[in-house]
């Protein structure tokens, strides 16, 4: 199964200033977050940035908030972003079955929101390298726990370049300097 950028959305899980540092390799995460809202961005799919208790977490971490669409921005309280109320209403406005996730922590929130949006019909895929949790074990066991589940592992430069789907076109050239 492949992705495909007219089926596809982007959901970034709450890559935010406070949680951020504490992660295992945090500029991992960064880098390969900001490839693919830049990559949605210029492709025109649709985001959804969650920010996890913001006022505790504070906001997107900062490098990312250029790369926000307007109206974009989801704050939320439970771990599972579709446990969210409204979650699962804005993501089915977007009119598209496939889901690429990034964000922290890999373990909890992300985890529990891959697998909310396959029980709510959505192909699901997880930017693993754009992922991250405080312990490299509970990175490992979501891994694990996701592939067990149906959720495809992938990375993002898998992501970049089955959106853009082939070679010599401008937005190539551009994402594709990107990821160089």
């Amino acid at each position: 199964m492949l992705l495909n950028a007219e089926s596809s959305f982007l959901a970034v899980i709450d890559v935010q200033e406070r949680l951020l540092p504490v992660m295992a390799d945090p500029r991992k995460v960064l880098w390969g977050t900001a490839i693919l809202m830049r990559a949605a961005l210029r492709l025109g799919l649709p985001m959804v940035v969650t920010e996890q208790y913001p006022q505790g977490l504070g906001p997107t971490q900062a490098d990312l908030r250029p790369f926000i669409p307007e109206g974009a921005l989801f704050t939320k309280l439970h771990f599972a972003s579709t446990g969210e109320e409204g979650f699962l209403e804005r993501v089915a406005g977007f009119g598209r079955r496939q889901a690429v996730l990034a964000g922290i922590e890999s373990h909890i929130c992300v985890t529990q929101t891959a697998l909310g949006l396959k029980a709510a019909g959505y192909e699901v895929f997880v930017a693993f390298d754009a992922c991250s949790s405080r312990q490299i074990a509970s990175l490992e066991t979501a891994r694990q726990r996701l592939a067990a589940n149906g959720i495809e592992i992938v990375t993002v430069e898998m992501v970049v370049f089955e959106w853009l789907g082939r070679a010599a076109t401008p937005e190539f050239k551009e994402l594709s300097a990107l990821i160089k």
